[in-house]
């Protein structure tokens, strides 16, 4: 069976995997009425190292497949929380204890989750 996910989401997935990302899950918030973007991805790493090692892979799967970059990035400094937009998919990527305490599939409870393998 085909995925419904657009290729940008399988490559930002395969990224964050090359680097032992853990956790990731997809919410598709296209159903959603208020929604900010059709997809996120979202990924949690024990160390801001790994953080930005995710970014990094996932940004590179992504220009290599796609020639794509991203329209807007921000945590970087920090790499607490980086933020990838790619505008219809916007990628998350935290250290667990962020994750936990921005809880984005609590807040966007309403949209449709898939736990990715890691």
């Amino acid at each position: 069976m085909k995925s419904t996910f657009p290729d940008l989401v399988h490559h930002a997935i395969e990224g964050i995997a090359n680097v032992k990302g853990e956790n990731i899950k997809v919410l598709d918030l296209r159903q959603l009425d208020n929604a900010v973007t059709d997809f996120f991805v979202i990924a949690e790493a024990q160390s801001t190292t790994q953080v930005s090692a995710m970014s990094d892979s996932a940004m590179k799967e992504i220009r290599e497949n796609l020639n794509d970059r991203p329209w807007h990035r921000e945590g970087h400094d920090t790499a607490s929380w980086i933020l990838l937009d790619y505008v219809q998919v916007v990628v998350h990527l935290f250290q667990r204890e962020s994750r936990e305490f921005y809880d984005l599939e609590g807040l966007w409870s309403d949209a449709a989750i898939t736990s990715m393998p890691s």
